[in-house]
């Protein structure tokens, strides 16, 4: 897996603790886009989209941690390895992370730091 992607390096970006990637889908066109037909995602990014409480995986080539986010960014849920071809909804959150299956824990440890 590379260490960058083009896609989500455009975008604004935070690091968090531990060099883990925050990017953030803030614009119609990068919502839209999102993660949509990329191959992969590096592990140490993930794609932040706010005014969000539902998405979908139809285009999705791997599956998701979802890190679903409230008005004042604490975590109200998580949904582990959602598979492509997926719609999932939180309607207490205001916005979600999406990251690769499995690094949700680094994420929202690297969030609360």
């Amino acid at each position: 897996m590379s260490g960058s992607s083009p896609r989500l390096d455009a975008l604004p970006c935070r690091t968090l603790a531990e060099g883990r990637v925050l990017a953030e889908a803030n614009t119609r066109r990068a919502r839209t886009l999102g993660l949509a037909k990329l191959d992969e995602m590096p592990a140490h990014y993930a794609l932040h989209i706010p005014k969000c409480f539902s998405v979908h995986t139809f285009t999705m080539r791997f599956a998701l941690d979802l890190i679903w986010l409230d008005r004042h960014g604490a975590v109200v849920r998580v949904d582990r390895a959602v598979p492509p071809r997926r719609f999932r909804t939180c309607v207490r959150s205001r916005s979600v992370i999406e990251a690769n299956a499995g690094e949700a824990d680094a994420f929202v440890a690297a969030l609360q730091t």
